[in-house]
């Protein structure tokens, strides 16, 4: 095979087989569906996980846990590896981090942990610090800075009701 031959025959709107069209064409009478049965009724269609009436696998394993659906995906990165890839007196920011390949996949806040040595003078910037990495940052001689992180809807929305209130006021 070459590479010219790879996609050949391959449509992107491929048209349906015509069954049930006379037994000539191989498909005609019963168009597959064999004789007599549950499957040979127009219209039937079973679920993918369908067993044969056996009770199937995804309903025999327990169910367990919660999955929140609006939970922050938060993205760590140890204090040794900021030792290790920044100089001393650079600002540590989390597109600094991404450039330099620490942070990789998609995140909603950044927590900087304690694991490792801080000899160098850094001032850090992220939504979260755990206690060991703060007492590090400043130890060296460093500064932490706390981003801000996201707001809920609740508390937009509050503002906005509170932004119309004062707004009102002031016209009365």
């Amino acid at each position: 095979m070459k590479v010219h031959e790879v996609n050949r025959g391959i449509q992107r709107f491929k048209k349906g087989r015509r069954v049930g069209r006379g037994i000539g064409s191989g498909r005609g009478k019963t168009a597959g569906r064999g004789h007599k049965g549950q499957r040979s009724n127009p219209g039937y269609a079973a679920l993918p996980i369908f067993q044969g009436g056996t009770m199937p696998l995804v309903r025999r394993i327990p169910k367990r846990g919660f999955h929140n659906a609006f939970a922050l995906t938060v993205a760590a990165v140890n204090v040794s590896d900021l030792e290790q890839r920044f100089e001393a007196g650079e600002e540590v920011t989390p597109e600094k981090l991404r450039a330099k390949s620490l942070l990789k996949r998609r995140f909603d806040e950044l927590k900087i942990l304690g694991n490792g040595e801080l000899h160098k003078k850094l001032k850090v910037c992220a939504h979260r610090f755990s206690e060991t990495a703060k007492q590090k940052i400043e130890q060296a001689g460093g500064e932490v800075v706390v981003l801000p992180g996201r707001v809920p809807c609740e508390v937009k929305q509050k503002q906005n009701r509170q932004a119309g209130k004062d707004a009102a006021a002031k016209k009365a």
